[in-house]
């Protein structure tokens, strides 16, 4: 999502971000249509669920969880150096002007349009640390980027057991027929269990709180989703989601230096890089959504917080979109397909916040009020219907005008001047 002169467009920049902002709405419709267990515990609502639910959380969780965000991340970081390195670098008051309009935004759609999994406020702070590590090499960027990556991992494995002895402890008290006798250490940690558990695993009541505040009115929602906004910039922002940006987009950045988001290699190395990809991401999804099933969507199975590979699996995917986008891109094949997608790709900013418009218009009692009201796979003709929705209207929008006219407000705001807009 960077504001670009139209003269300076990589299309297969433009594609592969028109494509990853499609498809990570395959995630996010899940929290503005279902309730917010329904994210991070899918047995909340699958448990019951009829066998196309089923099929379509598999096919999501195998193709789009995780791989979405890593290339929106990745790009971001490639769109860091290409506005502050090179021929036409910006300065660094530039990008803070940028980065400070991105935070800016995001805050809108966190609070004013309800989307409390916006993730601009996380790019805008990652943005502001990327500026110092935006002329090292290619061979140190992916060093550090390997680093994070794998300081997560084993985090979420330490999380896995800690949660474990929780879960243990609490079985032991729930066990127990004098729970007062036990040691505190266990009381302790069945505590510390039903702490964690109350969000993923909600009473009737709770749930019927949530969904009566997210469907009354506009205001009723927006109280709810403050409150679950605050939480996200407090505690997931900082403890999670900001790692797992900085990690990918350190790779971006390396993969933008490298050449290979430019389509500069060899047609053989992006074949064997969506080879590769693929393999490994469906291999590790596909070993992940298996132990879900299984498990009859046991938390432990299903958390992505608790399972060491979840990195691996998404990043494998990712990675194989990227060689499959750039091949097509720079081979005379599927080219009104890819005209679309570099128009939405061009808007990716307008189009991220029309999500939030959009659904906030459908399920919130700003509209109609169809939170909880749909099961799983109902959502995803709604999903269809703004894809079309938005391919066309990127393509309309841009024969009439040079920029979306969020990226428009974004580059004023940069600039400090109001560039051309209409052609």
């Amino acid at each position: 999502m960077q504001p670009i002169d139209e003269t300076n467009r990589i299309e297969s920049l433009d594609v592969i971000r028109g494509f990853a902002l499609l498809g990570i709405l395959l995630l996010n419709i899940l929290g503005f249509g279902l309730h917010s267990a329904s994210y991070p515990n899918p047995g909340f609502d699958l448990s019951a669920g009829s066998g196309l639910d089923l099929f379509t959380y598999a096919t999501v969780e195998l193709f789009a969880e995780g791989a979405m965000r890593c290339l929106f991340s990745m790009l971001f970081g490639a769109g860091v150096v290409l506005f502050t390195t090179g021929a036409r670098a910006k300065s660094g008051s530039l990008h803070y002007k940028r980065t400070l309009g991105l935070l800016t935004f995001g805050l809108i759609d966190a609070y004013l349009l309800l989307w409390n999994g916006d993730i601009l406020v996380t790019y805008a702070l990652a943005g502001a640390l990327l500026y110092w590590v935006r002329n090292i090499s290619v061979r140190s960027l992916i060093i550090m980027a390997g680093v994070l990556i794998l300081i997560m991992s084993g985090f979420y494995g330490l999380i896995r057991l800690a949660l474990g002895e929780a879960y243990k402890a609490s079985e032991i008290v729930m066990q127990a027929e004098n729970p007062d006798s036990l040691d505190q250490g266990v009381l302790l940690g069945a505590e510390q269990w039903t702490e964690f558990v109350k969000d993923y695993k909600p009473t009737d009541e709770a749930i019927a709180g949530e969904l009566s505040a997210r469907r009354e009115s506009y205001l009723s929602a927006f109280s709810w989703n403050a409150k679950k906004t605050n939480m996200m910039l407090s505690v997931n922002l900082p403890m999670i989601i900001i790692w797992d940006a900085l990690a990918m987009m350190l790779l971006g950045m390396a993969f933008y230096k490298a050449g290979i988001f430019q389509g500069e290699k060899a047609a053989g190395f992006y074949i064997k890089l969506m080879l590769a990809g693929f393999s490994t991401g469906l291999l590790v999804n596909g070993y992940e959504v298996s132990g879900a099933i299984t498990s009859e969507f046991d938390l432990f199975s299903i958390f992505a917080q608790m399972q060491p590979t979840y990195h691996i699996g998404r990043l494998g995917m990712a990675i194989g979109y990227i060689g499959l986008l750039v091949w097509l891109t720079h081979r005379d094949v599927l080219t009104p397909l890819r005209g679309w997608l570099a128009s939405v790709g061009r808007m990716a900013l307008t189009n991220y916040l029309m999500h939030s418009i959009i659904c906030a218009l459908i399920f919130t009692g700003t509209g109609l009020a169809l939170v909880g009201e749909l099961n799983r796979a109902s959502l995803y003709p709604i999903v269809i219907g703004i894809w079309f929705f938005q391919l066309w209207f990127s393509q309309f929008w841009l024969k009439r005008y040079r920029f979306g006219p969020v990226e428009w407000l974004w580059r004023a705001s940069t600039y400090g001047e109001r560039p051309a807009f209409k052609r």
